[in-house]
């Protein structure tokens, strides 16, 4: 069984380039599914479709979750809808964003 607070944690690591905020804080990460072989599903988003750190960022989550003991493999899909806004940023984004 995989550990989705330790992914959670490890996800924690994986910084916006271009804000500085990490990807869980800044509501990026919409789902996270452990699947009957242990594969890790994760469905995240970007700020903005045209994104520059697209591929490096869903690479980025993808190396920081199969580091976490239990995790076999890991699919990262990037999803568009529904679209991110700023209130899927937590509180300590909002803050450090000064929002």
């Amino acid at each position: 069984m995989i550990d989705l607070m330790a992914v959670q944690t490890a996800l924690e690591q994986v910084l916006d380039p271009e804000i500085g905020i990490d990807v869980v804080n800044l509501g990026l990460i919409y789902a996270m599914e452990e699947q009957p072989d242990q594969t890790l599903r994760i469905a995240m988003t970007m700020t903005t479709p045209g994104c520059p750190a697209h591929d490096s960022l869903s690479y980025a989550v993808q190396c920081a979750a199969e580091q976490v003991p239990g995790v076999n493999a890991v699919q990262v899909e990037v999803v568009w809808n529904p679209p991110w806004t700023p209130e899927r940023m937590s509180d300590f984004a909002k803050e450090r964003l000064a929002w």
